[in-house]
């Protein structure tokens, strides 16, 4: 397995506030942290490991709560302090072409679920590899984590990471995404 590359720190003004950033590269897939300016003095900062949705976060798709998601972590830890880890996997790392055959499977009247299936792909085929890599670089060793997937909630304890709290992250449905968000209540146990 390659050694992930850190890049420097760099800053970020934003929309949502002023933030510091770092870029991990794990194979071909490159991640972001991007950091509260006063994430280096916070014993516990709020966390979100958030999952790239290029269709959600760049260009506002209706079909689900991904890129309300990222606007509501970046909202906090610019208030609050803390850090989100944007993890490029698309489409629960089958890819942006992948994700949209999916979606074509879903007008067709697929879940999200069985259009991966139909597709020949696990449900979930993300991995945390890089998380890790982003814990240990910013020496993070207890978190609030922004999430309402029980498997990252697994996964974070697996790092001997304290999880002090966690903080669901409920934003509004809607006609287009009601279907996909009790696939992911139901089928993947998502709080929600």
């Amino acid at each position: 397995m390659s050694k992930i590359e850190i890049s420097n720190s760099a800053t970020l003004p934003t929309r949502y506030g002023d933030f510091i950033i770092k870029s991990y590269k794990d194979g071909c897939q490159e991640h972001l942290a991007v950091m509260s300016r006063n994430f280096s003095e916070l014993e516990t900062p709020f966390v979100r490991i958030h999952s790239e949705c290029l269709t959600g976060d760049a260009l506002g798709s209706l079909k689900c709560d991904c890129g309300n998601q990222l606007s509501v972590a970046l909202e906090l830890i610019d208030k609050e302090g803390g850090l989100v880890i944007y993890h490029r996997q698309e489409g629960r790392n089958i890819g942006l072409l992948n994700k949209i055959n999916a979606y074509q499977l879903q007008d067709e009247g697929l879940d999200t679920i069985d259009a991966n299936l139909a597709l020949g792909f696990k449900e979930d085929e993300r991995n945390y590899r890089v998380v890790e890599a982003i814990f240990q670089d910013l020496k993070v060793k207890r978190v609030k984590l922004i999430t309402n997937n029980p498997k990252k909630i697994t996964y974070v304890k697996g790092l001997s990471v304290d999880i002090e709290e966690v903080v669901p992250s409920i934003t509004a449905i809607n006609k287009h995404n009601r279907s996909y968000l009790e696939v992911k209540k139901e089928a993947m146990g998502h709080y929600l």
